[in-house]
């Protein structure tokens, strides 16, 4: 539909190894304000944008998605993962999110760090401001004691 053009868009990064991290997590974030502009949210008007790095140097975008039946909206981290996972991705190292929160940096709600959790606990978590300054948190910091796929082989 018109403006969600940029929720399907995805990119394979061309960053030579040489210049490495700081170029690719440059990118990540561009990606996930870039992601921010697509949101469908009509009721909250709180647009979020997320870019998640696969293992493989891939990066896919997600918005929240609202709906009018407020519990079939999805949040804009999920939907990076599932893109990324009906590509066939299962391994990432980092994502970034982005939002218009001035103050704060925005972070992912308890239902997005437990999705995250489902690919492991040790990758970055870029939390942005509006203003594209960020905090980087290990996903085990922002969901510790966790519970995962390992705990139903026990």
């Amino acid at each position: 539909g018109a403006g969600m053009e940029g929720c399907g868009q995805r990119l394979v990064p061309t960053v030579p190894p040489a210049q490495g991290r700081a170029e690719h997590l440059q990118l990540l974030l561009r990606r996930s304000q870039e992601a921010k502009n697509s949101a469908y949210c009509p009721y909250s008007r709180f647009p979020v944008g997320a870019a998640l790095l696969t293992a493989s140097g891939e990066i896919f975008s997600g918005c929240n998605v609202e709906n009018a039946c407020h519990s079939l909206g999805v949040c804009a981290e999920r939907t990076a993962i599932h893109k990324a996972i009906s590509e066939g991705h299962t391994s990432f190292k980092a994502m970034a999110i982005s939002s218009n929160m001035g103050e704060d940096f925005i972070t992912p709600c308890g239902a997005c760090r437990q999705v995250m959790r489902e690919f492991g606990t040790d990758w970055d978590i870029y939390l942005t401001k509006a203003d594209g300054t960020y905090i980087v948190k290990r996903l085990e910091e922002l969901l510790p004691l966790s519970f995962g796929p390992e705990d139903l082989k026990k």
